[in-house]
């Protein structure tokens, strides 16, 4: 098989040595995703709900450039800087998937990148 890199403009570009997602066979992995804005990089203001609602469109753009989709998420791993915020990023992160969530793992990280107050990643099945 074929390891494939996943790169889109419309999710922030790496800010490391890694790449956004890989693909191998029909199976996607991504790397996390983090709440900046693809075009300026900056982290987005507005509390956990809006960071959410960014790393979602984040992650859905870098699914969508590998030909997948949520509903093709097999499984997600969630970071959350203070678990305080599980509430409103399920509520947010639950709207995404609308034909059913994936399998999850939701853990309180000491620190994320760029201090931000979430981080997801996803492995997904490319149909």
């Amino acid at each position: 098989m074929t390891k494939t890199i996943i790169a889109t403009e419309h999710a922030p570009a790496a800010i490391g040595p890694y790449v956004q997602a890989t693909r191998i066979g029909n199976t996607l992995y991504t790397s996390g995703q983090i709440p900046l804005d693809p075009v300026s990089m900056t982290v987005v203001d507005g509390g956990i709900e809006a960071q959410t609602i960014q790393v979602m469109n984040n992650l859905l753009a870098v699914l969508k450039e590998a030909g997948a989709d949520a509903s093709s998420v097999l499984k997600t791993t969630c970071y959350l800087s203070d678990m305080n915020n599980f509430l409103t990023f399920n509520e947010v992160y639950a709207s995404y998937f609308t034909l059913g969530a994936p399998a999850r793992s939701c853990v309180e990280a000491a620190r994320l990148p760029k201090d931000v107050l979430v981080e997801v990643e996803a492995i997904a099945y490319v149909k």
